[in-house]
């Protein structure tokens, strides 16, 4: 698992691509949970950190989970159709209703 904290950003971005890039390298997981329980700020480079995580597992056969997200974080996943590429097992705050709603409105 990889617990993320603090922002993600485009500068911090970079680090955590590299970071888990080489621990998805050393330890060539079946699913990499990004927990991101400890992240206060989130941009869209939070987004393309997951689509690239996503890429290089689907590559070795593996999946992504994201896990322990904070409302605003999951309602971010969702609007971007990450829980089509990722599993998100807590998605509970936001139906697909309502982002149907959200769309609509």
């Amino acid at each position: 698992m990889c617990r993320l904290t603090g922002e993600i950003d485009h500068h911090s971005a970079r680090w955590l691509r590299m970071d888990i890039d080489t621990a998805i390298s050393d330890h060539k997981p079946k699913i990499l949970r990004l927990d991101f329980s400890g992240v206060t700020f989130m941009d869209s480079s939070g987004i393309g950190l997951v689509m690239g995580r996503y890429k290089n597992m689907k590559l070795s056969g593996g999946s992504v989970e994201l896990t322990n997200m904070p409302e605003y974080i999951e309602k971010v996943m969702l609007m971007a159709g990450m829980d089509k590429l990722a599993d998100m097992p807590q998605r509970n705050s936001v139906t697909a209703d309502e982002r149907q709603g959200e769309k609509n409105g």
